[in-house]
């Protein structure tokens, strides 16, 4: 019995190992550069192995948007220990902010994941990478809608547009500094709204 569990344990770490190493030479390579033995490499687990837990790429592409979204279920998790909602999100905008390395480099995970898939003509995948990006805009909603503003919709559109922006600009020009001046601008913007009663 104990063995049993014990290598349950084991796939299962197996599993999630590749599942994180797709999510990273994804982001880094994009899908159709990215090859199974580039992730066994960068899992360090034998090539054949991903196909033990894998059968296709787009299986490890599914898991790779499921590891995104469930990054984004343990960020607004913390975010949500804040009191204040408007904090929650210049929170959240401070920490695109510290990944203006990454994003400079690769762009933002699951947008650039989105676009590339929606490039693809089987169209089966964009539209999960587009789930992930719907979770955070009606999370924005949420706290917008707890300040009690107006449009709280499109307010979450025109701040999660921000990020996608700025992390494409910073990208195309490979200048992490896009990312460090439009967050302070959109942490200004969020300083700025006021309840249409104020």
């Amino acid at each position: 019995m104990t063995n049993s569990v014990n290598r349950r344990a084991r796939a299962s770490q197996k599993r999630q190992q590749l599942t994180a190493a797709a999510a990273r030479v994804l982001h880094e390579q994009g899908v159709e550069r990215t090859t199974l033995a580039d992730i066994a490499r960068e899992a360090d687990v034998p090539v054949g192995n991903v196909y033990y837990y894998f059968k296709t790429k787009d299986e490890l592409v599914q898991a790779a948007l499921s590891q995104h979204s469930a990054h984004l279920d343990e960020l607004t998790e913390r975010l949500e220990q804040l009191a204040d909602p408007r904090d929650r999100l210049k929170a959240l905008v401070e920490g695109w902010v510290d990944q203006r390395d990454v994003a400079a480099r690769y762009g933002c995970p699951t947008g650039t994941l989105a676009v590339e898939l929606d490039k693809r003509t089987d169209g089966t995948l964009d539209a999960e990478a587009g789930a992930v990006i719907r979770r955070l805009l009606d999370w924005a909603e949420g706290q917008f809608r707890e300040l009690g503003l107006p449009d709280p919709d499109g307010l979450a559109l025109t701040l999660v547009s921000g990020y996608q922006g700025m992390s494409l600009m910073a990208n195309a020009l490979r200048d992490p500094d896009i990312m460090t001046r439009e967050g302070a601008r959109l942490l200004r913007w969020l300083d700025s709204l006021r309840p249409a009663d104020a």
